[in-house]
C-alpha cells in the first residue's frame, strides 16, 4: 500500500520540470514585446528590398550611361577616319584589366559565408572553361558585327537597329528559360520587328568616306542585325550559366564571369587582328586619325573603359533579374542616341527614320509596362499570401490545436 503513493510522488516529481518549462515558455511568449515577432522580419525584408533596388539602379545607370558614351566614342573613331574593325572589337572586350583591383580589395576583406550556398558544390574547372570559351566566342562575334555596323551606318540608324536585340533575346529566352509571352511582350516584339524592318529598307543618304554608300548601308544593317542575334544569344547563355552551373549570387561570381569572359573574347579578337593582317596597318590608322595621335589613344581608352563598365552593369542585371530585363534596360538609350547623333554627327532625321524611332520607343514602353504589371501582380499575391498566413496563425482554431 505504501508503494503506490511513492510511485505517484516520483512521477509527479519527474513531470514537474516539463510543467515548469511549459509555464516558462508561455510566460516568455506573453511578456515578449510584439515588435520582436512582427516588425523585425519586416524590417529585414524592407532593408533587403531597398538594397536590391539600389543595386538595380546602379546597374541600370551603368548600362544606360556607359553604353551611350561607348557607342558615341565608337562612332567617333570611324567618323574621324579610323578604319580597323578588329580595333573596334578589341575596345569592346579588352577593358577588363580595370576590374582586376577588385581581387586585391576582396582578398583583404573578411569573407561573408552567409552568401555562400553550401548545398551547391563548386563547378569543375573543365565546366568553367567550357562556359568562358563559349561566352568568349559569342561575345567577340557580336562585338565584331557591331563594329561593322558602327563603321557603315550613321549612329542614329545603328541605335534603332540594335533595339532588335530585345526580339532575339526574347526568342532565345523562350527556348532556354521557358519564358512566357504575354500580350504586352508580343506587342513589344512586333513593334520592334516592324521598326527594324523599316530601317533596313529605308533610303539612306548619309555620306560615306569611301565606296558605295548603298552597299555599305546594306552591309551595315545586315551586320547589326546579325550582331543583335549573337548578343541576344550571349545574354541568354549568361543567364543559363548563372542558373544551372554557377548557382551563387555573389559579387565575386559576377566579377569572375566578366573578367574571364572578356579575357577569352580578347584572346579571340587578337587572333583575328593578327590573322587578318590589320595589325600591320595600325600605325597608318593612328597617323591618319583626324584628331591626332593623343586623341586616337584617348578615344580608344575611354571606349574600352565605358564598354567594360557597361558589361558589369549588364551582367549585374542578369544576375538580379533576367537577361531579357538587362537587354530591355540596354535599349533604353535608343531615344537618346539618335538625338545625340543629330547634334554631334549631324545625322539626318527624315520622316521614315522618325517613324521607326517612334515604333522602337513604343515597343520598349510596352515591354516595361509588362514588367510593371508583372511586378505589381507578384507583390499583390505575396501580400495576400502573407495576410492569409497571418490570419491562419492567429485564428482560434490554430490556437486550440496548438
Amino acid at each position: 500500500m505504501d508503494s503506490i503513493p511513492l510511485l505517484e510522488a516520483s512521477s509527479i516529481i519527474t513531470k514537474t520540470p516539463k510543467l515548469q518549462l511549459c509555464i516558462t515558455d508561455k510566460v516568455s511568449k506573453e511578456t515578449k514585446p510584439m515588435e520582436d515577432n512582427s516588425f523585425a522580419p519586416t524590417t529585414n525584408k524592407s532593408q533587403r528590398r531597398n538594397y536590391r533596388w539600389l543595386l538595380l539602379s546602379l546597374y541600370a545607370m551603368l548600362v544606360i550611361s556607359c553604353q551611350t558614351i561607348a557607342t558615341i566614342l565608337g562612332r567617333l573613331y570611324y567618323e574621324k577616319h579610323g578604319k580597323s574593325k578588329w580595333i573596334g572589337t578589341l575596345v569592346q572586350v579588352g577593358g577588363f584589366p580595370i576590374l582586376l583591383p577588385y581581387y586585391c580589395i576582396s582578398s583583404s576583406t573578411p569573407k561573408d559565408n552567409h552568401n555562400i550556398n553550401v548545398l551547391h558544390s563548386e563547378p569543375s574547372t573543365i565546366m568553367l572553361a567550357i562556359i568562358y570559351v563559349t561566352l568568349g566566342i559569342v561575345e567577340s562575334l557580336a562585338c565584331y558585327l557591331d563594329s561593322m555596323g558602327l563603321a557603315y551606318l550613321p549612329l542614329s540608324t545603328f541605335a534603332i537597329v540594335t533595339s532588335s536585340r530585345l526580339v532575339f533575346n526574347a526568342f532565345f529566352s523562350f527556348f532556354l528559360h521557358s519564358m512566357k509571352f504575354t500580350p504586352y511582350i508580343l506587342n513589344s516584339l512586333v513593334l520592334l520587328t516592324i521598326s527594324t524592318t523599316l530601317t533596313a529598307f529605308q533610303p539612306e543618304s548619309a555620306p560615306f568616306s569611301t565606296g558605295n554608300p548603298r552597299r555599305h548601308y546594306v552591309v551595315g544593317v545586315i551586320a547589326t542585325i546579325a550582331g543583335s542575334v549573337a548578343y541576344g544569344f550571349y545574354l541568354s547563355l549568361i543567364q543559363l550559366a548563372f542558373v544551372k552551373v554557377l548557382k551563387r549570387n555573389t559579387m565575386r561570381v559576377l566579377i569572375d564571369v566578366t573578367i574571364y569572359g572578356s579575357f577569352m573574347s580578347t584572346c579571340i579578337t587578337l587572333v583575328g587582328l593578327f590573322g587578318s593582317g590589320e595589325w600591320t596597318k595600325l600605325h597608318e590608322d593612328m597617323e591618319g586619325y583626324e584628331m591626332g595621335k593623343a586623341s586616337y589613344l584617348l578615344t580608344l581608352a575611354f571606349t574600352a573603359i565605358s564598354w567594360q563598365l557597361f558589361h558589369v552593369g549588364c551582367l549585374g542585371l542578369i544576375f538580379e533579374v533576367s537577361s531579357l530585363f538587362s537587354n530591355a534596360i540596354s535599349v533604353l538609350n535608343v531615344p537618346v542616341v539618335p538625338i545625340l547623333a543629330v547634334l554631334i554627327f549631324h545625322d539626318k532625321m527624315h520622316g521614315i527614320k522618325a517613324v521607326t524611332l517612334a515604333l522602337a520607343i513604343w515597343g520598349i514602353i510596352s515591354y516595361f509596362y509588362h514588367t510593371f504589371v508583372h511586378h505589381h501582380d507578384r507583390n499583390s499575391n505575396t501580400i495576400s499570401r502573407n495576410s492569409a498566413d497571418h490570419l491562419l496563425k492567429s485564428s482560434p482554431l490554430q490556437e486550440n490545436n496548438s
